[in-house]
Order: structure tokens, then sequence, then C-alpha cells
């Protein structure tokens, strides 16, 4: 199993080319089922297993009161080895091939208002302090860009130009996209990077956004900023960098730009990523239709 295990890393780093993140989080689920069949079948070897196994761990799964979507989840994880497998000729057949996922709520992404968002930054109209200023930047670079939060966390100084007024950034699979960025959010950039070079020391210099200590930012900086500055204006249950990224999509489709552009803007790879945005400018749309069209006028 080991081989195969780290095989199947090499995989997932080498040619999917996904993060350290998502390949952690493959391989901790195989873990977990690994681990399962051993206690309750005494079965070391999973890549021999049968369907029935596998939906044991599912029952159990969800009788610890896991969520659905983190079943789903670990079971898509499963899912991609025995895939691998198959590709390796290892196997015939997966015993996953006709498992159908439990079912999940849809829930809806709400975004920000144009109100909510510009009372956000008018809480620092003038920031004051390398902090403040770092914050606004973060703030407004997430919604003209919708840039994910992963790729404002890596991105590192040489990639971002001041004087062409864009940014290039790393994201999924290593794809690297060039976004444009507004005028007032590159003088903001000017502004932090004159903040920046002031402190006192710098661990971490490589990457553009640092804690006033000097270390790049992590995951729960990031959505703790942004869940605080939100939640002085918003009653919305999720005030995350997410948000931002989905209100930057919608704001966009609402104001007339076409779905392509914002594809490209968000480093999708397929406009079925980029429709779920679509649901509130079809609402614009619809008031727009409702006050315009004769046969509705009073």
């Amino acid at each position: 199993m080991t081989n195969n295990k780290d095989a199947f890393k090499d995989y997932l780093q080498l040619e999917k080319k996904y993060s350290p993140h998502t390949v952690n989080a493959y391989l901790n689920d195989i873990e977990f089922f690994e681990s399962f069949n051993k206690n309750q079948f005494n079965e070391e070897n999973i890549e021999q297993v049968n369907y029935s196994q596998i939906r044991s761990w599912i029952v159990s799964l969800v009788d610890d009161t896991i969520s659905n979507v983190s079943v789903n989840r670990k079971i898509s994880s499963l899912k991609a080895f025995y895939k691998f497998l198959l590709k390796t000729k290892q196997i015939e057949v997966s015993p996953l091939l006709k498992h159908k996922a439990l079912k999940t709520p849809k829930t809806l992404q709400i975004p920000f208002s144009e109100n909510e968002v510009a009372e956000v930054l008018n809480q620092i109209p003038n920031p004051i302090g390398f902090e403040e200023i770092r914050d606004k930047l973060i703030i407004d670079l997430f919604y003209t860009t919708g840039i994910r939060r992963t790729e404002l966390i890596h991105l590192k100084m040489n990639n971002v130009n001041v004087s062409n007024n864009t940014i290039k950034v790393l994201g999924k699979r290593n794809k690297e996209r060039i976004i444009p960025i507004l005028s007032i959010v590159s003088r903001q950039l000017i502004l932090y990077l004159n903040e920046r070079s002031h402190l006192e020391k710098v661990t971490d210099k490589d990457y553009f956004f640092l804690t006033k200590k000097g270390l790049k930012l992590n995951d729960s900086f990031v959505y703790r900023l942004i869940n605080l500055y939100f939640s002085t204006v918003s009653a919305k249950v999720k005030k995350s960098p997410h948000i931002l990224r989905h209100t930057f999509a919608t704001h966009l489709l609402n104001n007339g730009a076409d779905l392509n552009s914002v594809k490209e803007l968000l480093g999708h790879s397929s406009l079925a990523s980029t429709q779920v945005y679509t649901h509130s400018s079809l609402s614009e749309l619809k008031k727009v239709y409702e006050n315009a069209h004769p046969r509705n006028q009073k």
C-alpha cells in the first residue's frame, strides 16, 4: 500500500499539479479509510476492497454526524485513488463504479451589496500606518480583482507591476494569470510598499503581503481580517474572502460584463464554474425587465 500511496502522491503533485494542501487532504482521507478497513475487516490492502466495505465506512461516517458534504469529499478522494489504480492497471474495476454521491442541500452564496463594500472601505478612507494601509489594500484587491485567498497570500513581490497596473498570480493547478488592477488600487499598492519598506524585520521578503512582524500571511489571518471588517456592516451568515470573490464576479455581471471575461479574470477552467455567479445578475436583469417592459407598465 505504501508504494501505491507514494506513487499516487507523485501523480497528484506532478501530473495533476494539485496544491500541497489538496494533496494532503486526499492522502488523509485514504489513510482514514485504510485505518477503518483494518479495524473493521482486518484487511490492510484497500486496493482489493469491495463496495460493501466502502458502504460500511460511509454509514459509520454518517453515524458520527459527519456532514454529507464532508462524506462526499472523502469518497471523492477514494474515487481519485481507484481511478489512479485503474490508470496504472493495478485494478480492473473501481469498487466505486456505481456509487452515487449523498444528497447535499444547495447553499446559496450571497454576495455583499455595493453599499456594504463601500461602507467597509469608507471605514478607513485615509488609512494611516502599515496595518491599516495593508488591510484596506487586501479588501480592495479581493473586491476589484476576484483573487483567491491562497493567491493573495502567495503573491510575490516580483509579480506586482505597479507601472503596468497588473499583478500575476499562481492559481489552481499552477496556472498563472495576469489580472489588471484599477488605478486607485495601484496608488494603494505604492502606499503599502512604502510602509512595507519601513518594517524593522522582514523574514519572508519574497512575499508581497506581510504581518507587522515581517512574516507571510496565513489563511486564518486573512479570513479573520475580512470577517472582522464586514461584520460591522453586514448581517450575512458568511463573511469570508470567498464571498468577496463572489461579490466581485456578481457586481461585474450586474454591471454588464460578459461571462467569458469574468471567467478569465477569475481563472476558471470552464464556464460552468463561472455560471454559479449568474443568479444575482439574473435577479438584477429581472428587475430591469419588469420595470422596462411595456406589458408591465401600469
